[in-house]
């Protein structure tokens, strides 16, 4: 005879997961959730491609180098594809296994795009790292901004995972951005645009919403938010997904610390935001933005 203990119950009542269905996730297929640990692996293999000799093997030649780019990007493109495939498993509603077989083949052909798009991504990179080494007077060198500086790192993360959100791929890249958000304390949603020579000076604290649209040039410092001012509900009154809801700040913008900019509105082009300012109206070209004394 089982004796039942005081956890039979507390078991029996945890397992009930459909009347807490938002809270478990029961494989589909046999397939897994995508593994955190191994898109870490991933994106700092992609670090060393991207920053060969900073990151990874440091007595790199240019003899091998060719040989250690090709290694790493097909360990990466092989746990990639595996990684899109439970990505797109979760977030897919099919639960006869033999129509789900495309999930394979579209995981396979994502990683490959991906793939081919890293040389335009080192191209966006670069133009980062020269915008933290001009815009920083302590940076004695580029490479100083690429090994220490917490925008490098978390711009890394933002412009891998932001290629991936625009290949559709469900979940993975906002765990790409939140790997770096917890270690530098910088929250780039990966479905932001961000154009070239993007720099955040210090950057613990920054927020930069789903919908923002950043041009070029543009200096941000610690505790900035970009933002939204309000949620439209539909008529169950749940938020609606989607819509445009956070700041267009256009090229050569500089925002000072601990700014918020809030709501579908645009900062003119050269404009200057100062510190600890709430802005939620236009502000035109060449604006400056200040606290009343």
């Amino acid at each position: 005879m089982v004796t039942k203990t005081p956890f039979d119950t507390v078991v029996a009542e945890l397992a009930l997961v459909e009347k807490y269905r938002s809270l478990a996730h029961l494989s589909r297929n046999n397939t897994p959730m995508p593994s955190v640990e191994t898109l870490s692996e991933i994106v700092e293999m992609l670090r060393q491609v991207l920053f060969p000799g900073y990151y990874g093997e440091s007595d790199l030649t240019q003899d091998n180098l060719k040989y250690y780019i090709g290694a790493k990007l097909d360990r990466a493109y092989h746990l990639l594809a595996e990684e899109i495939k439970r990505g797109q498993c979760f977030s897919c509603t099919i639960t006869n296994e033999a129509e789900c077989r495309h999930c394979e083949t579209t995981s396979k052909e994502k990683a490959a795009k991906f793939i081919v798009r890293l040389p335009e991504v080192r191209r966006l990179l670069a133009t980062d790292v020269e915008a933290a080494y001009e815009g920083d007077p302590a940076a004695t060198s580029h490479g100083e901004t690429i090994y220490c500086y917490p925008s490098i790192y978390a711009m890394t993360n933002f412009r891998i995972a932001h290629e991936l959100q625009v290949l559709e791929v469900p979940l993975i890249p906002r765990i790409i951005t939140e790997i770096a958000h917890s270690k530098t304390g910088i929250d780039l949603h990966p479905g932001a645009q961000i154009g070239e020579k993007f720099f955040m000076d210090h950057g613990t604290g920054i927020v930069v919403g789903g919908t923002s649209i950043i041009g070029k040039g543009v200096k941000l410092y610690q505790g900035v938010t970009l933002g939204a001012k309000s949620f439209p509900l539909d008529e169950h009154g749940n938020p609606i997904k989607g819509v445009p809801r956070h700041p267009i700040v256009e090229d050569n913008v500089v925002i000072y610390a601990g700014a918020t900019v809030l709501g579908r509105i645009t900062i003119g082009h050269d404009a200057m935001i100062g510190g600890n300012t709430w802005v939620t109206q236009d502000v035109a070209p060449g604006a400056k933005v200040l606290n009343p004394k």
